[in-house]
């Protein structure tokens, strides 16, 4: 945990860098080449922000890397850009619940966001704690998965309510339960490592139910028939966004000016995978007729191009680095 907040900075510069140039380029890609309209321009740049760090720590676990510093710093920048990256989808959600971009939405969307983020950590800890305290004498079955679903159900609902995407409490709440969340005005409501260990031991189960249930979804929504494969436009799009999601996120390490070469490669390669939110992104956007089947079918293509190809990618560099500087 003191490393992680030793590296707190550097991660978000990682961080501030993967969110930007993704988007920057993303929305010139679509905007400017492509001619898109500004709304679906905004969610096509925003897709790319987010990064999906499970892929990348299952290579660095495999070859015994999680616990370098470049790991620790991927972590946090990975949180980060999903953090951002749910911002971005609320004040999105937003702006296509009225189809059109609006500063006055978007400013207010942002406030209680802010709001949000503020609150439900302290609210989440505070359940967290009660539940720890009375499960250590109550001993009751299936009390601690339970509230927890319950807990993140709830989060979602408050969010919708407020105007947000249901996503947003969702992930405050797994957020602020995590282990390496730390709450700096209730640092007494810490959780001890154990109970941490608990939370993840108990919750894996439902994960792994609901986790191919959500990614089934997202494939059922996606209609292949009437896509013209044969199109350019397609694969020009598609070529153009895989250019985008790759160089934004690798070269966010290279801002880290005083760390090694290696490392700057590691880290952004490790940045690469897009996954969850990113399809979320892309399937709101498709529900909403921001997107039509075409862009997201090219959006689709992207994220799974990513994500399997930037494990071989930093697998290659991290034993590239082992064997050029076993240190």
């Amino acid at each position: 945990m003191v490393r992680l907040a030793v590296n707190g900075p550097k991660a978000s510069v990682v961080a501030l860098a993967g969110v930007t140039l993704p988007f920057i380029l993303g929305f010139v890609v679509s905007f400017y080449l492509f001619s898109f309209e500004i709304l679906p321009s905004l969610f096509i740049a925003s897709t790319f922000t987010a990064t999906s760090i499970g892929i990348s720590l299952r290579v660095l676990r495999d070859l015994k890397q999680q616990n370098q510093k470049a790991a620790e710093i991927i972590i946090g920048a990975a949180v980060l850009d999903d953090i951002f990256g749910i911002i971005m989808l609320a004040t999105l959600y937003e702006f296509s619940m009225r189809n059109t971009p609006n500063l006055f939405s978007g400013l207010k969307i942002l406030a209680f966001i802010c709001i949000f983020f503020l609150l439900s950590p302290l609210a989440t800890k505070v359940v967290s704690f009660l539940v720890r305290k009375w499960g250590e004498k109550k001993h009751i079955p299936g009390l601690l998965p339970t509230t927890l679903v319950s807990l993140i159900l709830i989060f979602a609902w408050i969010a919708q309510t407020i105007g947000a995407s249901k996503l947003l409490g969702g992930f405050a709440a797994g957020l602020a339960m995590s282990r390496h969340f730390f709450f700096p005005f209730a640092a007494f409501l810490n959780e001890a490592p154990e109970f941490s260990q608990k939370i993840e031991e108990q919750i894996n189960p439902i994960v792994h139910l609901f986790a191919p249930i959500f990614f089934v979804s997202i494939g059922l929504s996606l209609n292949l028939k009437p896509i013209a494969w044969n199109s350019p436009l397609i694969w020009s799009l598609t070529l153009s966004l895989l250019f985008v999601a790759i160089a934004g996120k690798l070269f966010s390490g290279f801002f880290l000016f005083k760390e090694s070469m290696e490392n700057k490669w590691i880290i952004g390669t490790a940045m690469i995978p897009r996954g969850e939110v990113g399809l979320i992104f892309a399937n709101i956007a498709l529900m909403t007729n921001i997107l039509t089947n075409d862009i997201y079918a090219a959006i689709i293509v992207v994220i799974a191009l990513t994500t399997v190809l930037s494990p071989i990618a930093l697998n290659i560099v991290l034993k590239w680095k082992e064997k050029h500087n076993p240190s």
